[in-house]
């Protein structure tokens, strides 16, 4: 992180800490001292999954609470049913309105039943697809959170469509005219992240995780050994500071020492003040450029290159011929 981000960001703490009342001494404390370059940060990426999956972490319902004015839940999809595990609603930040979808974990076994471990159905991903279709129409910004281990993977949603569902929403979400931010909280897991992850501006908290499979199941993939979760882990390149470093999302939101279940106020301090910092620019785009950004933010995201390729023809790649 540079010096001058991480100022910037120890000068707007103070100011949201004067407005709100909070206590985040030893916060501004960690980022001096980053600054300073006395702090580094030596957990493994297997510690950042095991935080990632804690009960106790903040869950999106938590993040709406502390983050927005008010907010009002809508529900059903207009075809089936209500996922609980995708809620999704209006919300009011600093007396604007925008849309707010997010997966809902439980925070004990009771709530974990009832909304599928936060892992959405094809009802939810056609719930927000709906919700996000409104927001277009009534000119409201979106922020979706993202803390999901996957989309359900039971019987139901196989026979629903699961993976329809989350491919439309990709290539929906490509095409909706209004801002969105996207913020992974906790664990982004797979196609069941990436049914809500479109967006304008991908954030990430600290010690959150995002990939394209769990370390076991690349483990028993890859590896042929699901005990090897915690090695799968240290090379799949998942935490927070290696996907800012291949440009997959745009800023790491800072969490409280020890994570963000041991201050949420201050984790979500920290997202507000980025929401507040991006969606004024976001909003002052047209409609024409936000789709275009959007499209090249991913369209550029990863490269292909194979030397040996480089210098043949178009012709010869294609038909084996000289160009």
């Amino acid at each position: 992180m540079r010096d001058r981000e991480i100022k910037k960001r120890i000068a707007e703490l103070k100011e949201l800490a004067l407005k709100e009342r909070l206590d985040i001494e030893e916060d501004l404390r960690v980022l001096e001292s980053k600054l300073a370059g006395e702090y580094t940060d030596n957990q493994s990426a297997w510690q950042k999954v095991k935080l990632a999956r804690l009960i106790e972490r903040p869950t999106t319902l938590d993040y709406i609470d502390l983050i927005f004015d008010d907010f009002l839940e809508l529900h059903g999809d207009r075809l089936y049913s209500d996922d609980p595990a995708l809620i999704g609603g209006i919300a009011l930040l600093d007396g604007k309105p925008l849309t707010v979808i997010g997966q809902q974990r439980g925070r004990n076994l009771k709530e974990n039943l009832m909304r599928n471990g936060g892992m959405v159905l094809p009802d939810g991903y056609r719930k927000a697809l709906r919700l996000v279709r409104q927001a277009e129409k009534f000119g409201r910004p979106v922020v979706s959170f993202v803390d999901t281990q996957g989309a359900y993977p039971g019987v139901a949603s196989e026979e629903r469509g699961i993976g329809e569902a989350i491919a439309r929403n990709l290539r929906e979400f490509f095409a909706i005219k209004t801002p969105i931010i996207v913020i992974v909280t906790g664990q982004g897991g797979s196609g069941g992240a990436l049914g809500i992850g479109i967006g304008d501006i991908v954030l990430m908290l600290e010690n959150a995780v995002y990939s394209v499979i769990s370390p076991e199941g690349c483990a028993s993939i890859l590896l042929r050994d699901g005990s090897k979760a915690e090695y799968a882990a240290s090379i799949m390149r998942l935490t927070a500071r290696d996907l800012y470093a291949f440009k997959v999302i745009d800023e790491i939101i800072p969490e409280p020492v020890g994570g963000a279940h041991k201050n949420p106020q201050v984790a979500a301090a920290n997202i507000k003040t980025a929401l507040l910092r991006y969606l004024p620019q976001l909003c002052s785009k047209t409609k024409e450029l936000i789709l275009k950004d959007r499209f090249n933010k991913f369209r550029h995201m990863g490269v292909f290159y194979d030397p040996d390729e480089k210098q043949k023809g178009f012709l010869k790649r294609l038909f084996g011929r000289k160009g």
